[in-house]
C-alpha cells in the first residue's frame, strides 16, 4: 500500500470546555479554580498548547478527578490519549482511550481514536473493530467511515473501502482527503471516469496534493494515457520525493512508452522504498510490460 497523505484522522478536543464548565462549577469559589481552568485550556490544546503540555494539563485533571463528572473525566483521558497518540507513544494512548470507553463506553470518538492508533499501529483489524464501535454508537459519523474507509484499504479490501468512502461523503463533503480517498479506490475497482471526477474535484477546489496527482496518475496509466501519467506522478514527486507508488507508476509509464532507462531508475527508486510496490501494482491492475516494437 502506498504512503497516504493521511492514515486516519483523530477526533477534536472541543467537548472539553463545555463538559468541564459544567463540571467546574463546584469549585466556582474554590482557590484551586485558576488551576483547573488553566489545565483545562491545556488539555484542550487551547492555543495550540504543545503536546507535553497538553498532556501535563490532563494529567492534573486527572489527578484532581473527584471534582470532575465522569463523562468530563472520559473527554479528558481522551484528550490525553490523542496527545500521547501525536507523540507516537500509542500504547499510552490506547490506555487512555480505553478508559475513556470504560468511563463512557457511549463516546464514540474515543472509539474512533482508538481505531486510529490501531491503524498506525497496523493492527488493521482492530482498527476495523473499533471504527464499527463508533459508527454502531454514531451513525453519522463521517471521519469513522472515512477512517474506517482507510483500514479497508489497508486490507484490499477495495469494495468496502468505495462504499465508507460514499458514507463519508454523504455526511461530510467537505472532510479531509474523502474525495481523494474515493478517487484511488475508484481507480483501483477499474471505476475510472468516477475516479476522474472525483480527483479532478479535489484538485480544481483548490493546491493539489501529493496524493491526489498520485490517484489521478494511476487512472491515466491504466487509460493509456501515458505523458498525462507520467505529467501527474511528476506533480506528485515533487510535493512528495519518497512516494513510492508515484514512483513505480512513472516507472510504468515511461516504459510504455520505451523510456527504459528513465523507467529503470523510476522502479529502482520506488523499490527502495516499498519492497513490494509491484505486487501493489498487480493488485490494481497494473503489470511491468515491455513496450512493443
Amino acid at each position: 500500500m502506498r504512503v497516504r497523505a493521511r492514515t486516519g484522522v483523530i477526533g477534536s478536543l472541543a467537548p472539553l470546555v463545555i463538559l468541564l464548565l459544567l463540571s467546574l462549577s463546584a469549585v466556582a469559589q474554590n482557590p484551586k479554580k485558576d488551576n483547573y481552568l488553566r489545565n483545562m485550556a491545556l488539555c484542550s490544546g487551547a492555543d495550540r498548547a504543545p503536546t507535553d503540555a497538553r498532556i501535563t494539563g490532563c494529567t492534573a485533571l486527572i489527578d484532581a478527578h473527584d471534582d470532575l463528572s465522569t463523562d468530563a473525566l472520559a473527554v479528558v483521558y481522551n484528550n490525553r490519549g490523542i496527545a500521547y497518540a501525536a507523540k507516537r507513544d500509542y500504547d499510552r494512548a490506547i490506555g487512555d482511550f480505553d478508559q475513556s470507553i470504560e468511563l463512557n463506553p457511549s463516546y464514540a470518538r474515543a472509539f474512533n481514536n482508538r481505531g486510529v492508533v490501531f491503524l498506525k499501529k497496523r493492527d488493521y483489524d482492530l482498527a476495523t473493530e473499533a471504527f464499527d464501535q463508533a459508527i454502531r454508537i454514531n451513525p453519522n459519523y463521517g471521519q469513522a467511515f472515512a477512517n474506517r474507509a482507510e483500514a479497508h484499504l489497508k486490507k484490499n479490501e477495495y469494495e468496502r473501502a468505495a462504499q465508507d468512502y460514499d458514507r463519508a461523503i454523504q455526511i461530510e463533503p467537505k472532510l479531509d482527503g474523502v474525495w481523494n480517498g474515493r478517487c484511488w479506490t475508484r481507480a483501483i475497482l477499474g471505476a475510472l471516469k468516477e475516479a476522474l471526477e472525483d480527483c479532478n474535484k479535489v484538485l480544481q477546489s483548490g493546491p493539489g496534493n501529493a496524493a491526489t496527482y498520485d490517484s489521478r496518475g494511476l487512472i491515466y496509466l491504466k487509460t493509456g494515457q501515458l505523458a498525462a501519467a507520467i505529467d501527474d506522478y511528476s506533480a506528485a514527486l515533487r510535493i512528495d520525493p519518497k512516494l513510492a507508488s508515484a514512483l513505480h507508476g512513472r516507472g510504468l509509464a515511461k516504459l510504455k512508452q520505451g523510456d527504459k532507462a528513465g523507467a529503470d531508475g523510476d522502479i529502482a527508486a520506488a523499490r527502495a522504498i516499498q519492497r513490494n510496490i509491484a505486487d501493489d501494482f498487480e493488485r490494481y491492475g497494473v503489470k511491468i510490460e515491455a513496450p512493443m516494437r
